[in-house]
C-alpha cells in the first residue's frame, strides 16, 4: 500500500476526510512566532476546495499574523468551513489583462471569507478570484443586471497636449 501511495503522490491522510483531519491537526504546519503559515496553491483548488490538501499545497509562504487579522471578512453563502487565506501565482496572459495591478508570476493572497461585492475600501473595487475554465482568474466584477460582469483595469489613456 505504501509504494500504491508514493506513485500516486499521496499520503494516509490524503484517504481521509480533511474536515476530520483539520479537527485533529491543520495541514500547515502552526506557527510559533509573529507570522501565520498561507499556502501556495494552484488557482483551480483555491477556487473550488474549501478544504486543502496536502498533496495540493505547491509551497508554505509565511505573512504576519498582525497583517492577516487587520483583514476583514464579509461572507455570502457558507463559507466558515473554508480555509480563509491561500495564495496563488498569477500567469500569463490572465497576469497582463490585469497590468499594471497584476504581473505574471506575481503571488495572490486570497481571503476567501471575503466574497461579498461591497467594496472593501470606499470608492475604489475590488478584485476577485473567480472561477473560469477549470481554474481561476483574477479581474474586478461588476454586476450588470443579473450577470457578474469580469473586467481588466479601466486604464485611461494620457491626453495629447497642444
Amino acid at each position: 500500500m505504501d509504494k500504491v501511495l508514493n506513485v500516486q503522490r499521496l499520503s494516509v491522510l490524503d484517504l481521509l476526510d480533511p474536515g476530520e483531519i483539520n479537527k485533529r491537526a491543520s495541514i500547515a504546519p502552526p506557527s510559533q512566532d509573529d507570522f501565520d503559515n498561507v499556502l501556495l496553491v494552484d488557482g483551480a483548488v483555491a477556487a473550488r476546495q474549501p478544504e486543502i490538501m496536502s498533496m495540493r499545497v505547491k509551497d508554505i509562504m509565511k505573512l504576519k499574523k498582525s497583517f492577516l487579522r487587520q483583514l476583514r471578512p464579509e461572507m455570502e453563502g457558507e463559507r466558515e468551513h473554508w480555509e480563509r487565506f491561500v495564495i496563488i501565482r498569477a500567469h500569463g496572459r490572465e497576469a497582463v489583462s490585469m497590468y499594471p495591478r497584476l504581473l505574471p508570476g506575481a503571488t495572490v493572497l486570497l481571503d476567501r471569507h471575503y466574497n461579498s461585492l461591497k467594496p472593501y475600501r470606499k470608492g475604489e473595487s475590488n478584485m476577485y478570484a473567480v472561477a473560469k475554465g477549470g481554474t481561476c482568474t483574477v479581474k474586478y466584477v461588476e454586476v450588470a443586471g443579473n450577470y457578474l460582469v469580469l473586467r481588466p483595469p479601466i486604464i485611461t489613456p494620457p491626453t495629447r497636449s497642444k
